[in-house]
């Protein structure tokens, strides 16, 4: 028998086997976290197997309708039909094998930090930060607000929440997996609340989307590399909002990374947030240097968390908005900052896709 031009599927569906076999043994569900772990990997690998079990499937009956043809030319019909099925259930398997990112399964921390325009800006990151909770919502997601800086007239200076989603979600469908576009320059096209003359202007906020690291032991962080200062929490303007020193601020003294959380009234479950929000981004320091180490992989891939790149344009006079990476446009922006982000999102993932087929084709 001639060996399957899928081979690499064969190790999957395997471990997706063993995987099965671990999570049927009680001991394992004594462990919260392995179990987490356990069905995300589990979830990940099901849309492979089923594709290549439905490729078997395909193969196995055009092998048979070819054989029986030979002594039976009446089952030479069925050929042409068998022969589309088989091609397009090898075309499914090919694209579920082109390598994925391996964090696509992870929950978010993101950030909006406003950007050039001063108060608008501010606004306009508030409105950013409103449109992703509103999409959280939309797709069963849970959010937590970790740390906010409120400007004086409303919106944020910088604001940082954690999006996670509940259960194990399908592949593809994890909130890393369909926010992970969205880091970049966004810019705003509209007449600010503080202009008299009606005059339209442009600015932009920043936002930076990091994987969640659930587990702590994933990101080594040695205590002597942290600096841990504690101090008072305080509102827009100055208006203290807690009387004690419950605010936390961790410096990672190795790469420098500062990070601060003052939304909580507990000293603790603010330092707890600034350590999660610590090993996303060490994560993602880490992640990015492989990438530059193996650009030749990643290299096409839309993703991007550089704030120096603009992405997407809101122009609210035309009620527009444009993703300049993908060449999507639409004229709905009233719906998409009102969290109806889906179709702004996949323009993204398709594109992703394609790039990742195409690399996998030049290989």
């Amino acid at each position: 028998m001639t060996s399957s031009p899928f081979s690499s599927a064969l190790p999957l569906v395997a471990e997706h086997a063993d995987l099965e076999r671990q999570l049927a043994d009680p001991a394992v569900h004594g462990d919260a976290t392995a179990l987490r772990r356990l069905n995300k990997r589990y979830a990940a690998l099901a849309g492979t197997v089923a594709a290549y079990r439905d490729w078997e499937r395909a193969s196995e009956d055009l092998a048979t309708a070819r054989e029986l043809a030979q002594d039976d030319p009446s089952f030479a019909e069925e050929i042409p039909e068998l022969e589309g099925q088989e091609s397009a259930a090898a075309e499914h398997l090919r694209r579920q094998l082109v390598p994925r990112d391996p964090d696509d399964d992870r929950d978010v921390i993101l950030e909006v930090k406003a950007g050039e325009g001063g108060a608008e800006s501010a606004l306009f990151a508030g409105d950013l930060m409103r449109m992703y909770l509103r999409y959280a919502e939309r797709r069963g997601w849970r959010t937590e607000l970790l740390d906010t800086t409120e400007s004086d007239l409303g919106g944020y200076k910088d604001a940082r929440v954690s999006i996670t989603a509940t259960g194990t979600p399908a592949p593809g469908e994890a909130p890393w997996a369909r926010l992970k576009y969205e880091g970049g320059v966004h810019r705003v096209q509209r007449v600010p609340v503080t202009e008299s003359q009606g005059r339209i202007h442009t600015s932009a906020a920043g936002v930076l989307v990091m994987p969640d690291i659930d587990d702590p032991a994933e990101v080594d962080l040695d205590p002597n590399d942290l600096k841990i200062d504690v101090f008072r929490s305080s509102g827009p303007g100055g208006q203290s909002v807690n009387t004690t020193d419950s605010a936390v601020r961790i410096t990672h003294l190795p790469s420098g990374l500062v990070v601060s959380c003052q939304n909580e009234k507990s000293q603790l479950q603010n330092k707890e947030s600034a350590l999660r929000v610590l090993r996303a981004r060490l994560h993602q320091i880490a992640v990015e240097e492989a990438e530059a180490a193996a650009s030749e992989q990643r290299r096409s891939q839309v993703r991007t968390v550089d704030r120096s790149e603009r992405i997407r344009t809101y122009n609210f006079p035309e009620n527009r908005i444009a993703d300049h990476r993908t060449g999507y446009k639409s004229y709905n922006l009233d719906q998409v900052i009102d969290g109806d982000l889906d179709a702004v999102v996949q323009s993204a993932v398709d594109a992703d896709e394609a790039a990742r087929l195409a690399a996998a084709g030049d290989r």
